[in-house]
């Protein structure tokens, strides 16, 4: 067999189908490593070798079937030929180590290289052999469907449902590492904004919140020329207008409707009664995501949030919500914050009852938050009891001195920078 053939034309040919199983090889590797997401914008963008990979993609075992049957039928044929050669060299050292020779040939060139290269650079790999292989599956669609159903039938005896596939959905989780991967590609505001989306599950309007205590708000009880004054000196949009106390809460004053009807000067309390919407509840403890939701849903800006008992723990706004995403609206500099502001002994006096995400998202600390939601929870919960003024602790890496209490409540408190730097707090955290 081939005795006409010359030796370098069979040379040849089994470079050729070297080049064949290379072919196979990595592939099979660069279409299994292609990033779907990555391979879906592309196929939606018109690119043929995409949408050609991502057909042959939705069937993984009868591609995986046609890649080994032609990696096999070309493997097979390299060493039968192989042996045709070592034959007509007439040496029986040849034929001896012929097979030994070949097995690292088919190794390193068909195999590890093609591989590796392919998972390197898996796209430039798998579109281009994409047009090769659609085609093939086509011409080898009743040869690969007997592999497939016989290889089936096998992995049923043992239990396995090849119908069975994990899924190709990202989680959450998974979502937000592939952002945080993909920090340093982003612009740090479009990074913040992505990350500010995914966190919004895991915070709840109790977290955000404005306490009960901290309302401003049109109190009816008062004589008409203070509440003239409280609108006039209002920086809000929006005032929760109430009778003695935020609980009996009678609903919102839009300020632009106020001017729209003629201003104060013909208002009276009943008048001023008459502008006010209904209030809007929500229970504490809904996730910021479903609140954004509910908020576009019911048309609302503010809600007043309640506990299991119907009392009113605080007010919580759609600016409130959306800074969570997009940080601060504010223009003015931190440290002219209302909570916060510049200590000439290298540090900031905080008011207590400033809310902890808040002063983490506007100072740039690290402040615990899966506790108390106000700076004065925390060292009331790290202390156990009331401090005294001059007191002194540690919130993590942050040194913190009491400067002020009054009636069993932290008014305010000194806060230091922290003792590790940001970065081996993100490598600790």
């Amino acid at each position: 067999m081939g005795d006409g053939v010359p030796i370098g034309i069979l040379a040849g040919f089994l470079i050729f189908l070297l080049i064949c199983s290379a072919f196979f090889s990595g592939s099979e590797t660069a279409l299994m490593t292609l990033n779907r997401y990555r391979l879906r914008h592309k196929a939606k963008a018109g690119h043929r070798g995409a949408q050609l990979a991502e057909k042959l993609l939705a069937q993984p075992d009868r591609l995986i079937g046609l890649i080994l049957l032609g990696n096999n039928l070309v493997n097979v044929a390299a060493a039968q030929l192989v042996t045709l050669i070592a034959l007509r060299l007439g040496s029986p050292i040849w034929v001896a180590v012929s097979g030994f020779i070949f097995t690292l040939v088919i190794l390193i060139f068909a195999e590890v290289t093609p591989k590796t290269l392919a998972a390197l650079h898996p796209e430039r790999v798998a579109l281009p052999a994409s047009y090769i292989f659609y085609p093939l599956s086509k011409l080898l669609a009743p040869l690969v469907w007997l592999i497939t159903v016989v290889a089936g039938g096998l992995l049923k005896l043992f239990g396995v449902n090849v119908k069975d596939r994990d899924g190709q959905h990202l989680t959450v989780e998974e979502l937000h590492t592939l952002v945080s991967e993909a920090g340093t590609r982003l612009p740090r505001r479009r990074h913040r904004m992505l990350v500010g989306i995914l966190e919004l599950q895991d915070i709840t309007v109790d977290d955000i919140l404005i306490p009960h205590n901290e309302v401003i708000g049109i109190d009816l009880s008062d004589d008409w020329e203070t509440i003239v004054q409280t609108i006039r000196e209002s920086s809000y949009t929006r005032l929760p207008v109430f009778r003695d106390n935020i609980d009996d809460i009678i609903g919102i004053l839009h300020v632009k409707r106020l001017v729209q009807s003629g201003g104060l000067v013909e208002l009276n309390k009943q008048r001023l009664t008459n502008l006010v919407e209904e209030p809007y509840f929500v229970p504490e403890g809904t996730p910021l995501n479903k609140q954004l939701v509910q908020f576009q849903r019911a048309r609302q800006r503010t809600a007043f949030v309640v506990d299991e008992y119907g009392d009113i723990q605080g007010l919580v706004t759609l600016e409130d919500l959306l800074e969570e995403i997009v940080g601060e609206f504010t223009s003015e500099p931190a440290p002219s914050h209302a909570d916060v502001r510049k200590d000439d002994a290298a540090g900031y006096v905080v008011k207590a009852s400033a809310n902890i995400r808040a002063l983490n998202r506007m100072m740039q600390w690290h402040l615990p938050t899966d506790g108390p939601k106000t700076l004065n929870g925390l060292i009331l919960e790290q202390l156990e009891t009331i401090p005294e003024q001059g007191t002194g602790l540690m919130l993590d890496d942050y040194p913190v001195e009491i400067l002020n209490t009054s009636e069993n409540v932290i008014k305010t408190v000194r806060i230091r920078a922290p003792l590790s730097t940001p970065a081996e707090h993100a490598a600790t955290g």
